[in-house]
């Protein structure tokens, strides 16, 4: 069982990448493999809607998304960091999570997804809300915690004192691994739910 979790902080060592530290140290106590993938100081531009990867199952763009995409196809879990800007998330990072969830063939039904976030204040939610939508228009559970996914401060430094910071980051990490592994024994009796894709309504009549 794995679970990558991409930084998308410029900052390889700033206070993302503590959370996600805490975030990893705790599933690997669970017997849950994990890698962190640095995206947030990468060259990576928006997508261009060109389709090429309907017709070769990549990116046109052979960057960061295309060296992440076989390792979400095998991973179970997916944690996304990010520090909040404008109350939003890293445009690198969402660059990168738009072009990965559209450019990628494979089903991620009941894989797990968590948003982690940091920030000096406020505005984490917001980045909340905007990164679980990539994992609910894919049939992904969402992972919580005993409080929202963000810890606070200004530096990695400020992040260990933020004790409930932290803790939320293990129970996190403690419900996703359960959450996984049930899902594991879940398909194993009863098999993955199969949706149904047979409708695609774009109100062509102009209603």
């Amino acid at each position: 069982m794995k679970v990558i979790l991409l930084n998308g902080s410029p900052r390889p060592n700033g206070c993302t990448a503590r959370a996600l530290q805490e975030v990893a140290e705790t599933l690997e106590k669970e017997g849950v493999e994990t890698e962190i993938i640095q995206v947030g100081n990468q060259p990576a531009r928006g997508c261009v809607a060109c389709g090429n990867c309907r017709k070769t199952g990549q990116c046109v763009f052979d960057d960061v998304v295309n060296r992440i995409a076989p390792k979400f196809r095998e991973a179970d879990g997916l944690v996304v960091g990010s520090p909040v800007y404008y109350a939003g998330a890293n445009g690198t990072l969402l660059s990168v999570l738009d072009r990965l969830f559209y450019s990628t063939p494979f089903p991620k039904t009941m894989k797990v997804g968590a948003g982690v976030f940091s920030s000096r204040r406020a505005g984490s939610t917001s980045a909340f809300d905007e990164i679980n939508k990539y994992f609910t228009i894919c049939g992904m559970p969402i992972a919580s915690s005993t409080y929202w996914n963000e810890v606070h401060g200004y530096t990695a430094d400020d992040v260990e004192k933020d004790a409930e910071g932290l803790q939320t980051m293990r129970n996190l990490a403690r419900n996703m691994a359960f959450l996984m592994k049930s899902i594991a024994l879940g398909k194993e009796q009863f098999g993955l739910p199969q949706p149904q894709k047979t409708e695609f309504t774009s109100f062509c009549d102009g209603l």
